[in-house]
């Protein structure tokens, strides 16, 4: 029995899935094996890479493309925690010469690509079977091709990445790229193959074997679940994707048409302060539960109805800089670094100051702002996309002068949309030393009003409210800077600055000028 082992690695769906499409239409296969594998080099040995809203998000992906799989073919994802050349030998040895195929998708950061090399070079070794790393299924773009193409230059705007994009893609008539149109899900998938032992495979294989099942209960036991209920609001999984993308993008032509990207608000719904006035498809994308290219075609089905915003604000804007950024995390080398990094400038931060990072980590620094939107980072594991602009220009080049990596960090740990090409593109944009950055003397203003371009809800403020309880019942015009509020306004809201609610940690004027005029100094030593 002929068996095609499918590795969910960037696309945790069946919808528009390439791998899962190619095993389902080869004559000679048998049997299917679907698998997902937790590898240590991303997750952590203990999974320490990820926070608990991450692993959360995770297991609920995986058990909702475990129960499509069992639906359509009565076969259980099977999870490993180890080494995915590890898995590849001991399916080999589980399977010897009845094994057919491997399929997966390509991966462009350093880590992936080098475990693609090191599993095609096991396959090639022991078998001669193929094994399948399929472009163009996490991105619309074939990323290797680009790259690699004649004539390629690192894009640094949006006319760039339109160009390298139209270099692809024809136009049609109306003026839209042709990018392909999703595949649908197979009708039908094949069985795992039944004599399949899962304990005996485990014992060729240096690590763990789970079902979703088993994983869940082992997470329980770590206490990686032991989140309120309240706070685990997008929840993982592609069933989930697809409502969200009907809900906010397929049934919503309007809103799809009149969105302007920098001009959605940084504090949410003001009818529900962890509802995103953007669509909250990130998170799916991220992990693949959502086809990018799904999402492009939603998205162009809108405009096709009438007048549309247009890159780099709208939808369709917002998927192209994903694309560039794509790109960039594989065309230069030590993307993810200061130094050697053509896309960086080498400023000269200030030493890790554990206090100011702790401050700003749990959101507590006296900005309530910045403060509520930490908080809601921690709660939810998501936040607006001004929202990460204020919050990193204040820990870098703002008010705090940390490093820019040691916000990315945090930020990787608690993202549900965390994405090593994206997460480190943002943090180079956003603390200024970017190609692609905005000014670095252009700062946010940690107390905002309702005029500030960080479009926060000043008649309300329902947000901070919501996320700074302390704050509850203080008046909208102290509440985003409320040590300015006279004593009496401070006693009669129950909330004493100081002593029930942090004071500033810093005076956000002085340390701005102090911080630009370190930037200046910096810059100017790396062109002297």
């Amino acid at each position: 029995m002929n068996t095609a082992i499918v590795w969910f690695r960037k696309c945790l769906r069946i919808d528009d899935n390439p791998s899962l499409v190619q095993a389902c239409e080869d004559s000679s296969v048998d049997a299917i094996l679907p698998i997902f594998i937790l590898d240590p080099g991303i997750v952590g040995e203990n999974f320490e890479h990820y926070g608990k809203n991450r692993i959360r998000f995770l297991l609920e992906c995986l058990e909702d493309l475990d129960q499509k799989l069992k639906a359509k073919a009565a076969s259980p994802l099977i999870i490993f925690h180890g080494s995915p050349l590890d898995v590849v030998n001991s399916l080999q040895t589980c399977f010897k010469e009845r094994f057919h195929s491997l399929s997966t998708e390509y991966c462009s950061e350093p880590h992936g690509r080098s475990t693609t090399h090191a599993v095609s070079e096991c396959i090639e070794k022991n078998t001669d079977k193929p094994a399948y790393f399929h472009p163009a299924a996490h991105t619309i773009l074939n990323v290797e091709k680009t790259v690699s193409a004649n004539g390629f230059k690192n894009p640094k705007s949006m006319k760039d990445i339109q160009k390298i994009v139209s270099s692809t893609f024809d136009l049609d008539s109306d003026g839209f790229f042709k990018i392909p149109n999703p595949v649908a899900e197979p009708r039908v998938i094949q069985h795992a193959p039944k004599d399949f032992d899962s304990q005996s495979c485990a014992q060729h294989f240096n690590g763990d074997l789970h079902t979703c099942s088993s994983l869940r209960n082992k997470f329980l036991k770590l206490k990686f679940l032991d989140i309120p209920d309240k706070n685990c609001y997008f929840k993982g999984g592609e069933t989930e994707a697809r409502l969200r993308l009907k809900e906010k993008v397929s049934n919503r032509h309007e809103y799809v048409n009149t969105f302007k990207k920098p001009k959605t608000s940084s504090t949410n719904i003001p009818s529900n302060p962890r509802e995103p006035s953007t669509t909250g498809l990130s998170p799916y994308l991220s992990v693949g539960s959502l086809s990018v290219r799904r999402l492009w075609k939603e998205v162009e089905k809108a405009n096709r109805t009438g007048p549309h915003s247009t890159p780099p604000e709208s939808l369709h804007g917002q998927l192209l800089f994903r694309e560039m950024f794509y790109l960039l995390s594989r065309a230069v080398e030590n993307w993810d670094q200061d130094q050697k990094n053509s896309m960086c400038k080498e400023i000269k931060w200030g030493e890790q100051d554990e206090i100011k990072m702790t401050a700003w980590e749990d959101g507590k620094t006296g900005f309530p702002l910045i403060d509520a939107l930490m908080r809601q980072l921690e709660s939810t594991g998501w936040m607006h996309h001004l929202g990460r602009h204020a919050v990193s220009c204040f820990l870098t080049r703002g008010q705090l002068w940390q490093h820019w990596k040691n916000g990315r960090d945090i930020f990787d740990h608690k993202l549900l949309d965390s994405d090593w090409a994206l997460n480190n593109a943002n943090w180079l944009w956003l603390s200024g030393v970017a190609p692609f950055s905005m000014p670095y003397f252009r700062l946010y203003n940690p107390c905002p009003d309702g005029k500030s371009s960080l479009n926060v809800d000043a008649v309300s403020a329902n947000f901070i409210r919501h996320w700074v309880p302390e704050l509850e019942n203080f008046p909208v015009k102290y509440i985003y800077e409320p040590h300015l509020a006279p004593l009496e306004v401070q006693e009669s809201s129950e909330c004493i600055i100081g002593e029930d609610y942090p004071a500033p940690m810093v005076n956000r004027k002085e340390v701005a000028k102090e911080n630009l005029a370190r930037f200046k100094s910096s810059l100017a030593q790396i062109s002297a």
